[in-house]
């Protein structure tokens, strides 16, 4: 049984929130081979040089399941993007880039955060180019804490109020990028996160029918895809 989760945004302000995901990896992410988290993990992250004792629980919880035999996937989403090598040694996981393919239920899986597939949306899509050369991250790493603390504010502050500003549809995914990124890839399964609109979409990849399963944000109620013998099963959780 493997499990993928994203879109937690991990705060301490949100205890309700820590605590069913310290519940998860204390029950069910136990008898998994293998835990997927499709980035958005934490609200925010400013470096591994800044984790705060919080940020170092998460990552002490992770190393404990982890050290069970379980194996630990991180990717990149667009509120944690400098979440670095430091961290996931310390956690026991291993950081995937974004895109990656893996061998999901016997087929190949494509698994992304989600939000390069929102190519309307073509101001995010430039600050994400630039923030994301390696030029830009090398830069971001070496500010001074409170620098990357007034930097990370003030991009959250933004992203919010024009997230609410956006049509909807600029702010999903992109209908005709989706098909070509998958046929680019190779495969009829695509799971990601980031639009916190969970469903599972059904297309057709060529002349070959394929499906998009988008993960749920943890809000709410939290949200799992368990892959296992019975298939693949996107649902939700209460929190305790």
């Amino acid at each position: 049984m493997i499990l993928l989760i994203s879109d937690l945004h991990l705060q301490e302000e949100r205890p309700d929130i820590t605590r069913a995901f310290l519940d998860l990896l204390a029950t069910r992410a136990r008898s998994a081979q293998a835990l997927y988290i499709l980035g958005d993990f934490f609200e925010a992250w400013i470096g591994d040089d800044a984790m705060t004792p919080y940020q170092a629980s998460i990552c002490q919880a992770l190393r404990a399941l982890s050290d069970t035999g379980t194996q630990v996937f991180l990717m990149h989403g667009n509120r944690d993007f400098l979440i670095g090598q430091a961290f996931c040694k310390a956690a026991g996981a291993t950081l995937l880039p974004d895109p990656s393919v893996v061998e999901l239920g016997g087929e190949p899986v494509l698994l992304m955060h989600g939000d390069s597939l929102c190519t309307r949306d073509e101001g995010y899509m430039k600050l994400r180019r630039y923030l994301r050369n390696p030029v830009s991250l090398w830069v971001l790493r070496h500010l001074p804490l409170h620098t990357r603390h007034k930097l990370a504010r003030k991009l959250r502050s933004e992203s919010r109020a024009q997230t609410r500003m956006k049509a909807n549809d600029i702010v999903d995914v992109t209908p005709e990028e989706v098909p070509r990124v998958m046929q680019q890839h190779g495969v009829r399964t695509l799971v990601h996160g980031h639009t916190h609109r969970p469903a599972i979409h059904k297309l057709m990849v060529g002349d070959a029918p394929a499906r998009r399963i988008v993960l749920g944000d943890w809000d709410r109620q939290g949200w799992a895809l368990q892959v296992d013998e019975q298939g693949f099963q996107l649902a939700p959780f209460d929190f305790a």
